[in-house]
């Protein structure tokens, strides 16, 4: 492993403190954008939704078996969702989407850790709060079990699985390049996500 990843972070405030500061607008935004769409109003609009995960996940699933990713955190394949979103689309008998373009990240290619960082920030935060969008889905009749599979909180509960990623995130040592990198990397992922719900909820 590359010694910087186990340097502490030097400043007052943690750099995934930091970067929910820097991000807090584009969170904001994209948050009222999805409930705007009422994903939860009907199971076809809660479809819908799982289309939009469905292409972020799919876009981002190669970063959860990226080798300088897991050298940073051990557990990071165990927290893909890309193939439990499949699975709620077959409960539903919804077809998962054809993209005619290639992810954003590509398996066996090398990622810029910082970036993929701050990527990773934006689909584990939204599992974390996923507690409110599983007792949304709840009143679908979907569950952990049915429909509603990538929304489970993990085995450990979903505070310390939070809190697992963010101690890793906050151990790197970096430089200020490579901090910008970071949260450039979770403000496009929000972006990116934005994006995909005007696409898939016209």
């Amino acid at each position: 492993m590359n010694e910087r990843v186990v340097l502490d972070t030097p400043n007052d405030k943690t750099r995934s403190k930091r970067l929910k500061e820097r991000t807090a607008t584009t969170h904001d935004r994209l948050d009222k954008a999805i409930m705007n769409r009422e994903p939860f109003a009907s199971r076809e609009r809660f479809g819908q939704f799982l289309r939009m995960q469905y292409l972020f996940h799919r876009d981002i699933d190669a970063l959860y078996r990226a080798p300088v990713l897991a050298a940073l955190l051990p557990d990071i394949e165990a927290r893909r969702r890309f193939p439990l979103i499949a699975g709620d689309l077959a409960d539903l008998g919804i077809d998962a989407p054809s993209p005619s373009e290639a992810p954003l990240f590509t398996p066996g290619v090398p990622v810029d850790m910082p970036a993929a960082l701050g990527w990773l920030y934006v689909a584990e935060g939204s599992n974390l709060g996923a507690a409110f969008l599983l007792k949304e889905a709840r009143k679908l009749d979907l569950s952990e079990e049915f429909g509603a599979r990538h929304l489970a909180a993990a085995p450990e509960g979903r505070g310390l699985h939070w809190r697992t990623f963010t101690a890793a995130l906050d151990s790197l040592s970096l430089q200020d390049s490579e901090e910008q990198s970071v949260v450039s990397g979770a403000e496009k992922a929000f972006l990116r996500v934005r994006n995909l719900v005007e696409d898939v909820f016209q």
